[in-house]
């Protein structure tokens, strides 16, 4: 099952928050997820995230989206 970090859109209309999960790269994006790592609120810039479940998906072999990559470089999360 190839799993992939990405984000899920909730909020609402013109006021869009995104949490970062992991789920199977078949589900749809405002479907099921496996898990929960954090949020992102774009209108503050305010990522919360927990570094460690990253690194622990990342190693399991989950694949982050290019924009879930570029919030975790900006963070420091990975290099």
């Amino acid at each position: 099952m190839p799993t992939v970090i990405r984000m899920v859109r909730t909020g609402t209309t013109k006021k869009p928050r995104y949490r970062i999960v992991v789920a199977d790269h078949s589900f749809p994006r405002d479907g099921r997820n496996i898990e929960i790592l954090g949020n992102y609120n774009p209108f503050d810039k305010k990522l919360a995230i927990d570094g460690a479940k990253v690194m622990e998906w990342i190693k399991k072999g989950a694949k982050p989206s290019n924009t879930v990559l570029k919030l975790l470089k900006n963070t420091k999360t990975i290099v």
